[in-house]
Parts: C-alpha cells; sequence; structure tokens
C-alpha cells in the first residue's frame, strides 16, 4: 500500500495538524516507510502458533469468590472530617 498526497492531506486534516506542501512530502515518505516495514510483518510463518497475552506462560492467581467489606472501612474513615461509624458525613446537597 502507497500513500499519496490526498491521503497525506486527509489524515492531517482528521488529526486536526495544519500541514505546509514541504511537510506532507515528508509525512508521504515516513508514512510509506512506516507500511512498507508493516507489510514485512506478513512474511512471519504464524501457522501453529497460539494466541497469548503474556510472552511468560504466568498461571493465574485464584481466590474464592466472596462480597465482603474489605475490612478497612474504620482504617478508610480514620482521617475524615466528619463520620457516622464506618460511613463519611457530607453536606446535602438536594432538596
Amino acid at each position: 500500500m502507497k500513500v499519496d498526497d490526498a491521503t497525506v492531506r486527509n489524515i492531517a486534516r482528521l488529526a486536526r495538524i495544519k500541514v505546509s506542501d514541504e511537510e506532507a512530502i515528508s509525512l508521504k515518505g515516513e508514512l510509506n516507510g512506516i507500511l512498507q516495514w508493516v507489510e514485512q510483518l506478513n512474511e512471519v510463518d504464524t501457522d501453529g502458533v497460539e494466541p497469548m497475552t503474556c510472552v511468560t506462560e504466568m498461571p493465574v492467581k485464584m481466590r474464592k469468590d466472596e462480597v465482603t467489606d474489605g475490612g478497612y472501612a474504620s482504617d478508610i474513615v480514620k482521617n475524615a472530617p466528619e463520620k457516622a461509624g464506618t460511613f463519611f458525613v457530607v453536606p446535602k446537597v438536594v432538596e
């Protein structure tokens, strides 16, 4: 795929970038270089390679799916200016 002047102008317009004629020529070359590099990736044989989310295999740490309050409620409200038990007291904003 080759990028032409119209495509460079369109990309600049979409990105809301003002591009001069000299900059458009430079950007055209840079974008074509990037696309050539990406096209080289098509030459890599990926048959039989499973998709992965990480380069190294790491087991997922499992825990029980229990609903708790975390056990930190008293620590969380410790520095609150006003509190009622383990709740923050805030001024009424809706009448």
